[in-house]
């Protein structure tokens, strides 16, 4: 088992193939954390250190001198009671006051791994992939429990870890602030590591030494967003792709969090994540209990490059659900930057003749189908077709398009209103608002209540009518734009923080529903883009809407970031027309396919205005993508080259035997008379020899990983190279 208990030392040891984590009972009260690190056969007793502090860090015990909540490494910090530094549990009590200490009491180890009540989370396939560890804790003069739940993955290095908050109190109690982990690490020698940007700049990677103080990542925007991604990980500094210590923590919700590493005045550090304490309370009636999401945390002592794979293979194969989890995704053809709103069934019926003639497998109809939806100033949240632009509604495009071999697809963005609506004329009172205040718009359309059930059910049925009608195997799930004036007529006031996480779990009940009542669909998240490429996302849709900025060089970086935490088979990447609607930027055909096959491949343009020599390019592209795509989607990613520090980029994807491998090579800049570069692949196997099948040369696994290889930078701006290696003994 991978969790073991020493009664008589009170050590709690969680084992993964390569990793530890240990606690300790202090005192027979408090939960400590004692270690997480490369794998130990056991041992610990003596690692948490005790030194007596001033009068300003009060002792438990008078009698013990050196015990202070405020300096030991707690594994679930709460408010009040002489730990100063920032808490992962706050409350308010019916009397008004928040002191909390909540203390050891008992603990249970189960085979497997339980869901969390409505909430998404990794999962197992078979109780023997998985040990769970519930210890509970509880504050004994108001009665709360604490249970916090550890899985511990048997063949993964992964360890999960929750919290459920029970009021056995026989009065109300308040929630301030119920984060999901807490982490005490014993010094703060450390780089902090997480992804940064904002619309069409998502995802960039930042790496920050740690300081005195905090350094935090959050979103206020009542969804994940584009300006931070709930994912930082500490890093030794000497750490590389290839070698050092990584700690990562991945937050798996899609609303509005909070993740940060807090250096004390002695010099550690405490890393907290969680639903962000800003604007949210829950209120714990007598007998009522709060689930709080799923951290998953990684560590690596073989650099961020083997915790990048472990979460690639973790979310692959153990968030991700359904018929596409396992299958290689088709190539589509999206019509947004080729029409926008402007089109009928006539334009599209060519753009996807063309489709059909290069070997694109399925055309995906974006916004503008129904309502009067010529514009993006109406008609979300009438989710019927419209006639005018198509005579013979969704199901005689469907029809035109099968005849052409391409399966169906179409945007939806349900979660939005348009006040130029007939459902906001009937129910002005469905959107999210405060009486007496504005209804803040963004993009012309306003945020709908999900707090409220039959918002829910309204929007359910309507999608599910669509979805029943047309034969359609693909939905894009858009949402462009973030919470405004939160607040739900359906709560009464001392509910008004809760709105925004009733929300969220009842938009988890309606994926779930969905994609339950049609598992043939492969649907794919979007928020502008990538405002909400999070994990809470993936467990229901396998793929996301990676940004909307299409520029094949502006899309090295944000897949390069992306990558950090989530796997090529959930990044949805599109070749567009140039110059790109984004940046204006003018790149070679190639080039764009090369960079968007580092994921799921699909073209965004009209098809109709290509050269007979750009369909050529084209038609090559896919059928070169289709026998490489289950490499991408399901082997094994290794970031050769940060395009962020250099001119260039490369990386490269192994399948998982080591038999096949595809690297590819970007110049992003080019230098006068500039050194040649040398690249080192990753991932091979160093026995073995590989032919390249694109120049029928042979090479040895030690040597294109030892050695390297000098690359021939391709002439002009923007070049590209794509190799496909084949192990030949």
């Amino acid at each position: 088992m991978s969790i073991h208990v020493n009664e008589q030392d009170q050590l709690i040891y969680l084992h993964t193939p390569k990793t530890s984590y240990v606690m300790q009972i202090v005192d027979g009260r408090f939960l400590a954390h004692v270690y997480w690190g490369r794998r130990v056969s056991g041992g610990m007793q003596h690692f948490i250190h005790y030194a007596q502090r001033p009068s300003f860090s009060p002792n438990w015990d008078s009698s013990k001198s050196t015990m202070t909540l405020d300096t030991l490494p707690q594994e679930y910090p709460a408010y009040g009671t002489g730990d100063f530094r920032h808490p992962a549990l706050e409350l308010r009590y019916a009397d008004g006051t928040s002191a909390t200490e909540i203390e050891y009491v008992t603990h249970r180890i189960n085979k497997g791994k339980p869901r969390l009540e409505g909430l998404p989370a990794v999962y197992v396939e078979q109780d023997e992939e998985a040990d769970t560890l519930e210890i509970e804790l509880q504050d004994r003069v108001s009665g709360l429990k604490v249970i916090l739940q550890y899985s511990v993955y048997q063949d993964r290095d992964v360890i999960t870890r929750s919290a459920r908050i029970i009021n056995e109190n026989v009065h109300a109690v308040r929630l301030e602030a119920a984060l999901s982990a807490a982490v005490d690490f014993h010094h703060d020698q450390y780089e902090m590591i997480h992804l940064a940007g904002t619309w069409a700049r998502e995802r960039h990677v930042k790496r920050t030494p740690l300081t005195s103080g905090a350094v935090a990542i959050e979103s206020r925007r009542g969804a994940s967003g584009h300006e931070h991604n709930p994912f930082l990980a500490l890093v030794s500094p000497d750490a590389t792709e290839s070698s050092g210590e990584a700690y990562g923590f991945s937050f798996v919700y899609s609303g509005s969090f909070v993740g940060r590493a807090d250096v004390d005045q002695y010099g550690t550090t405490r890393v907290l994540m969680g639903i962000n304490p800003f604007d949210f309370s829950w209120l714990l009636d007598s007998g009522e209990s709060f689930q709080a999401p799923e951290v998953v945390m990684v560590y690596s002592y073989e650099g961020i490059g083997e915790m990048s794979r472990t979460y690639h293979r973790l979310y692959r194969e153990r968030l991700c659900r359904g018929l596409y989890r396992d299958e290689v995704r088709p190539v589509k053809v999206n019509n947004w930057e080729a029409t926008y709103f402007s089109f009928n069934a006539e334009k599209l019926g060519q753009i996807g003749s063309v489709a059909s003639e290069l070997g694109i497998e399925m055309f995906v109809l974006d916004d503008g189908w129904f309502g009067r939806r010529d514009s993006d100033n109406s008609s979300l949240g009438d989710w019927v077709e419209d006639r005018k632009k198509l005579p013979n509604g969704l199901h005689g495009v469907y029809e035109d398009f099968h005849s052409k071999n391409l399966k169906f697809g179409l945007w939806f963005e349900p979660e939005m209103v348009s006040p130029d609506s007939d459902l906001y004329r009937a129910h002005p009172e469905w959107c999210l608002h405060v009486e007496g205040r504005r209804r803040t718009e963004g993009r012309r359309q306003l945020v709908l209540d999900f707090s409220r059930r039959e918002v829910c059910d309204y929007i359910y049925n309507q999608i599910a009518l669509v979805l029943e009608s047309t034969p359609i195997v693909y939905v894009k799930w858009d949402m462009n734009r973030n919470m405004t004036e939160i607040g739900s007529p359906a709560l009464p006031p001392e509910r008004q923080r809760e709105t925004a996480h009733r929300y969220m779990l009842n938009l988890y009940d309606m994926m779930e529903k969905l994609t339950n009542r049609f598992p043939h669909i492969l649907f794919e998240s979007c928020s502008g883009g990538g405002g909400r490429f999070d994990p809470g996302m993936l467990y229901y849709m396998p793929q996301t809407w990676t940004s909307d900025n299409t520029d094949a060089i502006a899309r090295l970086a944000i897949q390069h970031g992306t990558s950090l935490v989530y796997p090529a088979s959930a990044m949805a990447s599109h070749v567009s027309a140039v110059p790109n609607h984004i940046m204006g930027r003018t790149t070679p055909l190639q080039t764009r396919g090369h960079v968007s096959m580092a994921g799921v491949l699909g073209y965004e343009q009209d098809l109709t205005k290509l050269t007979d020599e750009e369909k050529k390019v084209v038609s090559e592209q896919v059928e070169l993508y289709k026998s490489i795509r289950s490499i991408v989607l399901f082997g094994d990613q290794y970031r050769l080259v940060n395009p962020t520090e250099n001119g260039h980029a490369s990386w490269m994807y192994v399948s998982r035997d080591k038999t096949q491998a595809v690297w590819t090579y970007v110049s992003a800049s080019i230098v006068g008379n500039g050194p040649i570069p040398y690249i080192r692949m990753q991932g091979l196997d160093p026995a073995k020899l590989y032919e390249v099948l694109e120049t029928g040369e042979v090479y040895q696994g030690d040597e294109l990983m030892y050695a390297g290889m000098p690359v021939k930078v391709p002439h002009g701006d923007f070049g590209s190279i794509m190799w496909r290696l084949k192990a030949v003994q």
